[in-house]
């Protein structure tokens, strides 16, 4: 139940009612020095820590852990006394267990804020929404990898504001952002990088020179979604210049069939209307929309 406190021993286990409290205390063993890495077990005093850990059936878990203030064996060091750390399980100035705050930070990354608060509750681990953004900001980022195959386009921030999102054009997933789309933006993020052989991009020719100078030996190549947009946009204007060709081969039907039709249904919508008038009790005017639904209905 309790295989994440290994590090410690536990003297005992209170059930509180909704919450479970263990009693734990260090092991004794030297612990090196933060300062200047001497080990060192002479204890000067204890000190008490209140930790939340991760919830057993449904109910909150407080580890009480006492701790060791060490003195440093080191007549020089600047720490001549400092209070032992657990790695791996308690962490400086935490007030959460590692395990219990990497559940955490995973409810965080994918809800954030109000929400991430909301779901913690049911998970017998309550944090506010000012903890829940506190921790999402505390996550490291992720290491920047830096694919084969980039790709390399614009979007809007906000009206007249544009910015350039660079993605691994082989899986989607975003590598950066850049403040703008300048040319010399993307020219100094690419002469930082390497590995990068093939660069996905649009028709733009300040992204074109950017990529030419800082990679000259990437190959260069237009993504689809420019290329039939392109191919559309050029066809519908060849369609549109050539549209009185197209109305001197496909003349119009003698008769005007779709007219005749249009007015057929219109004199139809009405004859309709003024036989709901004349059938309604007591020859009642309703409102225009129980007029419509009822022509609707019998079209």
């Amino acid at each position: 139940m309790f295989s994440g406190l290994l590090a410690l021993v536990i003297e005992d286990v209170a059930d509180d009612g909704e919450m479970i409290r263990v009693l734990a205390r260090t092991r004794d063993a030297p612990f090196p020095c933060p300062m200047c890495g001497v080990p060192t077990g002479k204890v000067h005093g204890y000190h008490v820590r209140t930790v939340a850990d991760v919830p057993v059936d449904g109910r909150r878990v407080v580890v009480n852990v006492r701790v060791r203030r060490l003195v440093c064996p080191v007549l020089g060091c600047l720490r001549q006394t400092f209070r032992e750390q657990v790695p791996g399980l308690i962490e400086r100035l935490q007030r959460r267990t590692t395990r219990l705050t990497s559940q955490v930070s995973g409810v965080v990354k994918e809800l954030c804020g109000r929400a991430a608060a909301r779901l913690t509750r049911l998970l017998a681990v309550p944090v506010s929404f000012a903890t829940a953004l506190r921790v999402l900001r505390g996550i490291p980022p992720p290491t920047l990898r830096i694919p084969r195959v980039i790709g390399a386009d614009d979007f809007a921030l906000r009206r007249h504001r544009y910015a350039t999102i660079i993605i691994d054009a082989e899986t989607g997933e975003r590598v950066d952002v850049l403040p703008d789309r300048e040319a010399a933006t993307l020219e100094a993020w690419l002469r930082g990088q390497e590995g990068i052989e093939v660069v996905c991009r649009d028709g733009s020719a300040t992204y074109a020179e950017a990529i030419r100078r800082a990679l000259p030996d990437a190959v260069q190549v237009s993504d689809r979604w420019h290329l039939w947009r392109n191919l559309c946009d050029k066809v519908l204007a060849e369609v549109r210049a050539h549209a009185p060709c197209w109305a001197t081969v496909n003349p119009p039907r003698p008769g005007g069939v779709r007219e005749q039709t249009t007015r057929e249904r219109w004199h139809k919508v009405h004859a309709l209307l003024r036989s709901y008038l004349l059938i309604s009790p007591g020859n009642k005017r309703l409102s225009s929309d129980h007029r419509e639904r009822w022509v609707k209905a019998r079209i």
